[in-house]
């Protein structure tokens, strides 16, 4: 893939590739510098013309970015914000590698106070659906609407969520990202086909001054070091808690609990949320609502024009302004 003049010179081609007939957004690379030094960065997309404040904020999953929105985006057709999670992307790494919705909830909040100007639809997937849990029940000022995409706080860890661990479990550094997009297409993620993998990959990693490749966020480190630990080699770090189960904690359930927003939980029909725990979310938040779609768990990668349209209506629906 040859090297892009910008992180934004890709949406055209997204946009033509998906069939999405509207003007490409303008994209822009934020960065806010946070109180104990660490730097928390965001893409906004503002239309060519009209109103550019953001409407819709999203918050990626553990091991992926902003730009996993992108499509998604294009498909929405409003102001949208995207965040890098702490420890994902352009932000910064924690040096306690505390990456759990309550923790990095104040972070994103400090975002959307700093980038936004009226409450949000914050649209959350696998560990950003946690975190918007978390910031809607501590700032339900920021947040009109909740939706949570393919995650619950109950579900198993030795499940659907294997895969991500699994994935990210190999060598922290690599020979080339072509090595790395082998292995996502290995493992059935980045959207389905190899050119859609290859924006992916370049997006969630870096060249190191030695030449090596290595991915952007600090989860794959982290999993690397559990898996080490696992099997009794030597680790680069001290040996942390498993990055996955320790996102799907009660703590999470609290959280959701605490919401005032309206709140929807979009679950993949072949995603990690099962019918138990759907069941389970019903019966923890009986106000909410539950839509099943034909994806997987990276529901903005499979079906990105639909989820774009739903949020859409949701955004733009009567009585949710």
């Amino acid at each position: 893939m040859s090297e892009p003049t910008d992180e934004f010179s890709f949406l055209a081609d997204q946009a033509a590739e998906a069939g999405i007939d509207r003007p490409v957004p303008r994209g822009e690379r934020l960065s806010l510098p946070l109180s104990d030094g660490r730097t928390l960065s965001a893409l906004r997309y503002s239309p060519p013309s009209g109103p550019d404040e953001p409407v819709v904020t999203f918050l990626h999953g553990a091991g992926l970015n902003a730009h996993t929105w992108d499509t998604t985006i294009l498909a929405l057709g409003l102001p949208a914000l995207a965040i890098d999670l702490p420890g994902h992307g352009d932000s910064s790494w924690r040096e306690d590698a505390a990456y759990v919705g309550r923790v990095m909830a104040p972070d994103v909040a400090a975002g959307m106070d700093a980038w936004t100007r009226a409450p949000q639809v914050l649209v959350g997937q696998s560990l950003g659906g946690l975190t918007a849990a978390a910031v809607a029940a501590a700032r339900p000022d920021l947040v009109r609407e909740l939706v949570v995409i393919d995650i619950t706080p109950g579900l198993d860890s030795n499940a659907g969520p294997t895969q991500i661990r699994e994935f990210f479990a190999g060598p922290v550094d690599w020979a080339s990202r072509d090595e790395l997009v082998d292995r996502a297409l290995a493992f059935g993620l980045g959207g389905g086909t190899r050119r859609k993998v290859e924006r992916g990959v370049y997006f969630n990693s870096r060249v190191r001054p030695d030449g090596r490749v290595e991915w952007k966020h600090h989860f794959a480190h982290l999993a690397n070091a559990a898996a080490g630990a696992a099997a009794g080699g030597p680790t680069e770090q001290p040996t942390q808690d498993d990055a996955v189960s320790a996102v799907l904690g009660e703590a999470g359930w609290q959280d959701l609990a605490a919401v005032t927003a309206p709140t929807t939980l979009i679950r993949g029909e072949r995603g990690y949320v099962t019918d138990d725990d759907a069941e389970e979310f019903t019966r923890r938040i009986p106000g909410a609502s539950i839509v099943a779609v034909p994806a997987g768990h990276n529901v903005q990668e499979e079906i990105p024009v639909e989820l774009g349209e739903r949020l859409r209506t949701v955004a733009s629906a009567p009585g949710r302004q």
